[in-house]
C-alpha cells in the first residue's frame, strides 16, 4: 500500500482489510495533503475537471445509481485498486451517495451487508447513507 492515504488524511475510510479510501464533499475545498490518483465523481451532472484519472457514475442526488451494474463494476474496481492507490469517492455532500457507495465497498471487504451502513457511519460520517432506498440499495448489495 506505498501508494495509499495516510490514514490520518481528513475523511478516509479504513476498511477491515487495510485498504483505505476517501470520502469528501464537493462543495467543500479539496483538503490539503496528496491528492487521489482515481477519483470516482457520484452526480447527476457530469463532474468538474480534475488532474488525476477520474470516473463519473451517473447518480442523482439523494437517487440511486442510473446504471447499477456499471457502478458495481466501478466499485469492484475502485476496491481492487484500493489497496495500493489513492482513490477517493466524492458526491456534492459527501454524506448520501458517498457513503452509500463506501458502505457497498465495506461489503466488497467482507463486512455484512445489514452491517455495512453502521461500519460507514462509525467510521466516517455517523450521517453516511441517507434514505431509505439507499440503505435498501446497500443491503441488498451482494458480495
Amino acid at each position: 500500500m506505498s501508494d495509499a492515504w495516510d490514514v490520518n488524511v481528513s475523511g478516509v475510510l479504513r476498511l477491515p482489510s487495510g485498504r483505505l479510501v476517501r470520502g469528501r464533499g464537493l462543495r467543500r475545498p479539496l483538503p490539503e495533503g496528496p491528492v487521489p490518483t482515481l477519483g470516482v465523481y457520484l452526480l447527476g451532472k457530469t463532474p468538474p475537471e480534475v488532474p488525476w484519472e477520474s470516473i463519473w457514475v451517473r447518480w442523482p442526488d439523494f437517487r440511486l445509481p442510473s446504471d447499477r451494474d456499471a457502478a458495481r463494476a466501478t466499485l469492484e474496481d475502485v476496491w481492487t485498486r484500493a489497496g495500493s492507490n489513492r482513490v477517493e469517492i466524492a458526491c456534492g455532500g459527501g454524506r448520501g451517495r458517498t457513503g452509500t457507495a463506501l458502505a457497498c465497498l465495506a461489503i466488497l471487504d467482507g463486512v455484512a451487508r445489514d452491517k455495512a451502513v453502521a461500519y460507514v457511519r462509525e467510521n466516517y460520517d455517523r450521517h453516511a447513507v441517507e434514505t431509505p432506498w439507499q440503505r435498501r440499495y446497500v443491503e441488498r448489495f451482494a458480495r
